[in-house]
């Protein structure tokens, strides 16, 4: 439907825009619409459309994209809805699968931004997220009983530096990163 069109033509112009502030500059979404016969969800059948490079037409979504883009897509699709709708809170399970370095830098700064209005709860192995978060819970298995549980702990202070730094350089050798991960985190919380 015309009414339906106009709206997918707003919502990819800000979600290509998402996706360029996250590292994909040439990002190009459009739409695939197939009038079906009259179904629950309408007469429109709807499918994305999607390219990270210059020069290449848009192809359906599922069949090209890689992780890292589909994690950035997801994170620019709830920024885009969390800008819309009232939710208290949005968990975000492992949201920057296949992204490191400066573009995760980007998508904390899109989670933090996005925590103005919302609780986030991100689920996350990069340093680069973990530091962005105002609170930092470290979720562990207790193997002490007959079986395993699942548990957390909230982590402040050195010992949110420490599992920072531990996410950087593993068991070994993390002691030397703190000193850069308490600036990662003053950084995170300007």
């Amino acid at each position: 439907s015309h009414s339906r069109m106009e709206v997918l033509s707003s919502i990819a112009a800000q979600l290509t825009k998402s996706l360029q502030s996250l590292g994909i500059p040439n990002a190009n979404l459009d739409w695939e619409i197939n009038r079906k016969e009259m179904y629950a969800q309408g007469i429109d059948k709807i499918q994305l459309l999607f390219s990270a490079n210059k020069g290449l037409a848009p192809k359906p979504f599922k069949q090209i994209v890689s992780g890292g883009e589909m994690s950035r897509l997801m994170l620019s699709i709830k920024h885009l809805i969390a800008k819309k709708r009232a939710m208290p809170t949005l968990i975000l399970d492992e949201i920057d699968t296949g992204v490191s370095g400066e573009i995760a830098i980007q998508m904390g700064a899109m989670l933090t931004q996005m925590s103005q209005g919302h609780q986030i709860i991100a689920i996350t192995h990069l340093p680069q997220i973990a530091a962005a978060g105002q609170n930092h819970w470290y979720v562990y298995k207790n193997h002490s009983g007959e079986k395993t549980i699942s548990a957390l702990k909230k982590l402040v202070g050195e010992e949110r530096v420490e599992e920072i730094a531990k996410m950087i350089g593993g068991q070994k050798g993390y002691m030397d990163l703190k000193e850069n991960v308490r600036k990662l985190i003053v950084e995170n919380q300007k």
